[in-house]
């Protein structure tokens, strides 16, 4: 099945992918031959140096974060309509180091125009995303609220949805918005 793009204004969607972000995206990136995608819950769209951004905040020993520190290049998919919600479930408790997760889910992955990185036909509304900068969180500006409940250090990282490592904030470029139909 072919899937058609049909283009968007980004901020045109803003109500839609701000109020999924809490429940779930998926953040997609490719490495080589190499695609993973993973399930988030904490980003920020907006204009940052006068241009349409997506943040992204990776915990800094995700197998996701290693692929995109290579390729600098993501998409954001995020659920337009009816999903199926184990896609996200899926995504963000195991690691592509481990299992091709599109493979294991039998998701369409769609070329992207601008990256690399494709589209997710099952989560078709799609940011195409360049990376422009990145910053590891400063431990020591968090308020130690925060980082006992989100940063416990004596939880191990290696898997997902453990707690121990900090977070990349990766300030993505939007150059292509669009909803596979």
């Amino acid at each position: 099945m072919r899937s058609m793009k049909r283009e968007i204004q980004v901020f045109d969607y803003a109500k839609e992918i701000v109020s999924a972000i809490p429940r779930g995206v998926l953040l997609t990136t490719k490495s080589g031959e190499t695609v993973d995608s993973m399930t988030i819950g904490w980003g920020t769209l907006g204009v940052d140096w006068s241009m349409p951004v997506f943040i992204a905040f990776i915990r800094e020993g995700r197998y996701t974060r290693e692929l995109l520190d290579a390729s600098r290049e993501f998409t954001v998919n995020v659920p337009c309509g009816p999903f199926d919600r184990k896609i996200l479930g899926y995504c963000g408790s195991h690691s592509g180091r481990d299992v091709d997760k599109a493979a294991a889910l039998g998701l369409t992955l769609v070329p992207g125009e601008l990256v690399g990185a494709p589209a997710i036909r099952e989560l078709p509304l799609t940011l195409e995303c360049k990376v422009l900068y990145r910053q590891l969180q400063d431990r020591a500006e968090i308020p130690a609220s925060i980082r006992s409940r989100m940063y416990p250090e004596d939880v191990d990282s290696s898997q997902p949805m453990e707690n121990r490592d900090y977070h990349v904030a990766y300030y993505g470029q939007i150059v292509k918005a669009y909803i596979l139909e």
